[in-house]
C-alpha cells in the first residue's frame, strides 16, 4: 500500500480519457446544423422516458429549471407553500422561491429523505404540494407520501436530481409524483457536457405544457400560447446524452458495488455509523454518506492523505442567510442539523479501482487507530 495516494471525487478525466467516439458524434450535429430542438434530443427523451418506465419525458436546461418548470406548469406560485427538506441541495428550494411560493420544511430522517411522520402537520390551507427529495440517490418512502398528498389533495413532485436509475419496491423514482425532475450535471451518475435536465411525467397534458413552457410557450413560430421560457436541453448535450445512456447500468451497478464495499469494510468502526439500508430500496449512491465522529478532523486527514472526501453540506438550508426571511431557527430540524455536522461523502464513483478503495478504508481505520 503506497504512503499517499490520490483518490478523486470528480471522475470525469478517467470517464473522458478517449473521447474520439463522443468528438465524432459532434461532427455529425455540426454537419446537421440541428442545434435546437433537434432529433437527437427527441431520441434522448424516448430513451431516458424508457428508461424510467414514465411514458414521457422533458429535456430542459438543468435540474432546478425542471423543477422550476414542473412547478410553474401546475400553477404554483405567489401564496402557496410547497413542502421539502432542508437537508438537500439549495436548488431544491431555491426552485420553490423561484416561482413566488414560500418552502415550508419537515426535517429528514435516517436514510436522509423526509420524515413522512412530520408532514402532515407541516401542511396549511395554503399548500400546494409536497416535494420529497431523492436525497443522495436514496429514495423517500413514497407510497406514504402518496397516501398523505391524495387525502389532502396536494400535488407531489419528486426532485430526483441525484437517483436516476434508483427504485423502490421496483417502482423507478417518478414513479409516485405527477412528475419528477433529473438533473444531467456532469457529476450526476448520467452525466452531459454542462448543464441539463429532465422531467419525466405520466401525464399528456402536462407533457404538453411543459413542452411550450420551457419553448417561450410557441405554439409554432408564429403562435405563442402564453408566455414561457428559454430552457431547452440543448441537442449537444443530448447527443453526450445518448452515447452515456447505455452506460447507466454499469455505472448504478458499480457504484452500488463500491458502497457495499464501503459498509462491510467500515461498519467495525464505533466512531462510524453507517446509514440504515433498506432492502427494498434500490440506492444508486450519488452520494456516499456516512456519520462519523469528528467529521472536520477526519476530513482534514482524509484530504491530507490525498483522498478527495468531501462535505454535503455544512450548512442546512434553512439556516442559510438566503432563508432568514422564512423565520426558521437553529435547533428547528435537529436531524437535519446533526447531518449537516457528522456526514462525510467519501469518492464512491465507477471509475475507482480497488486499491484505491482499500486506501481510503485504511486512512479512515487509521484516523480511528482500528
Amino acid at each position: 500500500m503506497p504512503t499517499t495516494l490520490r483518490v478523486p471525487y470528480s471522475y470525469l478525466d478517467r470517464q473522458f480519457a478517449d473521447i474520439d467516439d463522443y468528438l465524432a458524434d459532434v461532427r455529425g450535429l455540426v454537419r446537421s446544423g440541428d442545434f435546437t430542438l433537434g432529433a437527437p434530443l427527441s431520441e434522448f427523451e424516448s430513451r431516458f422516458a424508457q428508461m424510467c418506465g414514465i411514458p414521457h419525458a422533458i429535456g430542459v436546461g438543468s435540474g432546478t429549471d425542471a423543477l422550476i418548470l414542473t412547478l410553474k406548469a401546475l400553477g404554483i406560485g405567489e401564496g402557496d407553500e410547497v413542502i421539502t427538506s432542508p437537508n438537500t441541495f439549495i436548488a431544491t428550494v431555491g426552485a420553490i422561491a423561484m416561482v413566488g411560493a414560500r418552502p415550508v420544511f419537515v426535517d429528514s430522517n435516517e436514510g436522509f429523505t423526509i420524515d413522512v411522520r412530520r408532514i402532515e402537520s407541516a401542511i396549511t390551507p395554503r399548500t400546494k404540494a409536497i416535494m420529497p427529495v431523492h436525497y443522495s440517490g436514496n429514495v423517500a418512502e413514497m407510497d406514504d407520501i402518496a397516501r398523505i398528498a391524495e387525502a389532502k389533495g396536494l400535488a407531489v413532485i419528486e426532485d430526483a436530481c441525484q437517483s436516476i436509475s434508483a427504485e423502490r419496491d421496483g417502482k423507478h423514482v417518478g414513479s409516485w409524483g405527477v412528475a419528477a425532475g433529473f438533473s444531467l450535471h456532469p457529476l450526476k451518475n448520467l452525466n452531459v457536457w454542462g448543464d441539463g435536465g429532465m422531467i419525466v411525467t405520466k401525464s399528456e397534458e402536462l407533457r404538453d405544457r411543459l413542452r411550450l413552457l420551457r419553448n417561450h410557450g410557441m405554439i409554432n413560430r408564429d403562435e405563442i400560447a402564453f408566455f414561457g421560457h428559454n430552457s431547452r436541453l440543448d441537442t449537444l448535450q443530448a447527443v453526450i446524452g445518448n452515447r452515456l445512456i447505455s452506460q447507466t447500468p454499469f455505472i448504478t451497478d458499480t457504484r452500488i458495488a463500491n458502497a457495499r464495499f464501503y459498509d462491510s469494510a467500515l461498519e467495525s468502526i464505533p466512531e462510524v455509523r453507517i446509514p440504515k439500508r433498506e432492502a427494498n430500496v434500490k440506492h444508486v449512491y450519488h452520494m456516499y454518506m456516512i456519520r462519523v465522529e469528528r467529521r472536520d478532523a477526519l476530513l482534514e486527514h482524509l484530504q491530507r492523505s490525498g483522498i478527495e472526501a468531501k462535505v454535503h453540506y455544512p450548512i442546512p438550508v434553512h439556516l442559510q442567510p438566503a432563508a432568514k426571511y422564512l423565520g426558521y431557527k437553529e435547533g428547528d430540524f435537529p436531524v437535519a442539523e446533526d447531518d449537516s455536522r457528522t456526514l462525510i461523502s467519501l469518492p464512491a464513483h465507477q471509475h475507482l479501482t480497488r486499491e484505491e478503495l482499500d486506501y481510503t478504508v485504511e486512512r479512515v481505520r487509521e484516523f480511528y487507530k482500528r
